[in-house]
């Protein structure tokens, strides 16, 4: 009998390790799974309302914190809007001539989205809130890399066209039935799509943006600490909703999800405390929220396929990467990336997703390979999908900002950066100071 696999991620990920019988009765509404994808939708959004806004808001100076936290807000208004419009329509629609690499209109405006439409076992409606709160945070992430030092509306601008031209089409190839979901690329919950993705065109951005004013050499302190903590712990709570979410039902996929994203993170974040410990003299708060997120980033493409062994290497391997990019490969290079997005999300993107095509082996108790010839061909096809993904990415955001620069240009001016974003660019303080 032969047997079709489901292996879009809007018609549930439940479907690589579930196989349906072909012309078998379509499923029907889950009340678990809906509420629980009702609440896995929600603490993504957390992630970045308020998780990731006050993550990188500590991390800034006083005068850019309000800056910081009015960009990720409206980031999240902005990618919702384009969502409904056009955004979830080129990610998950299967109308395009070419649909290997775009979506097409099927649902442009919101068109066929009805309130007994299906996905799976879920209302329609609740998987399009899902993607939303990751095509929300995945923008929101590259603030980091440009924080300082960009004009407000042409981040507005550069955000719209990114998640148009970028987001939604690598979406689409990994998670939409494109042609890297095609070539059995496994990306979980994001690594590819979030956090790669976002971290190059932080690279990218910041490169092209160039250095903060009296960067290295003036001291750029993280103001509060405090608001980095509570901002980090949103975001690995958040997270479980991102993970375990992932797996489109209340199952065991999702519990898998759940465990291994624990256990990942905890170990990349005492990595990381204790290599600064060593190298430093002292373990910082900052130093240990770093080391968490970076955890989160290498363990979301591999989290509903490996093991809790397997997470644990991929959390402490994250790490490693991450801290060598922030604290070695940054000052050798040169570039500023000002909240580290590029040497966190980006470098811990990469290592987890090679290593989901180690560890997903059910030779090292992972869930199953999505190509046939072992470790060695899932490992190659793993480096395709980052290498086409990188590429395509930093070529398409290097032009959108050049054009965006010619146009209406990037960059405060030096005294607005002088003053402090909060006031040069919204008229406020984050502090009565």
């Amino acid at each position: 009998m032969r047997i079709k696999r489901i292996t879009t991620r809007s018609a549930g990920l439940s479907g690589l390790l579930f196989p349906i019988v072909a012309g078998a009765t379509p499923a029907q509404l889950s009340a678990g799974d809906t509420a629980w994808m009702l609440t896995a939708s929600v603490l993504v959004l957390l992630m970045t309302l308020p998780g990731l806004a006050l993550f990188y808001a500590g991390m800034v100076r006083a005068k850019n914190a309000l800056s910081v936290l009015m960009q990720c807000f409206a980031i999240c208004c902005l990618a919702s809007v384009i969502w409904a419009l056009w955004g979830y329509s080129i990610a998950f629609g299967n109308s395009g001539m070419a649909n290997a690499v775009w979506g097409g209109f099927e649902y442009i405006f919101m068109h066929g989205i009805a309130i007994d439409s299906l996905s799976g076992t879920i209302p329609k409606t609740v998987d399009v809130v899902f993607q939303l709160t990751f095509a929300v945070i995945t923008p929101a992430l590259i603030v980091g890399a440009f924080a300082e030092r960009m004009k407000f509306s042409a981040m507005l601008w550069f955000i719209a066209l990114w998640i148009t031209v970028v987001y939604a089409p690598i979406a689409h190839w990994v998670w939409g039935g494109g042609f890297l979901d095609h070539i059995g690329v496994q990306d979980f919950a994001g690594g590819t799509v979030v956090h790669i993705n976002a971290g190059v065109a932080g690279l990218v951005a910041a490169l092209v943006l160039g250095k903060r004013k009296g960067y290295p050499k003036t001291m750029m302190r993280p103001h509060n600490m405090a608001y980095t903590l509570i901002g980090a712990s949103l975001l690995w709570v958040g997270w479980f909703g991102f993970n375990a979410g992932s797996a489109y039902s209340a199952g065991p996929i999702a519990g898998m999800a759940m465990l291994v994203t624990q256990y990942a993170t905890a170990a990349a974040a005492l990595t990381w405390m204790f290599m600064e410990w060593a190298h430093h003299g002292k373990p910082s708060v900052l130093g240990i929220c770093t080391g968490a997120v970076a955890g989160l980033v290498a363990i979301t493409p591999a989290s509903g396929y490996v093991a809790p062994m397997g997470a644990l290497v991929i959390g402490i391997g994250g790490s490693f990467s991450a801290y060598y990019a922030v604290t070695v490969l940054k000052a050798r290079a040169g570039y500023d990336d000002s909240l580290d997005a590029f040497g966190v999300h980006a470098v811990a993107g990469i290592v987890g997703a090679l290593l989901t095509g180690i560890f997903s082996a059910q030779a090292l108790d992972g869930t199953g390979q999505s190509v046939d010839g072992g470790i060695g061909l899932q490992f190659g096809v793993q480096i395709a999908g980052v290498a086409v993904a990188i590429a395509y990415d930093a070529i398409v955001t290097f032009i959108l900002l050049k054009v965006l620069d010619a146009l209406i240009g990037l960059r405060v001016s030096a005294e607005e950066e002088t003053a402090g974003l909060d006031l040069s660019l919204h008229d406020e303080t984050a502090y009565d100071l």
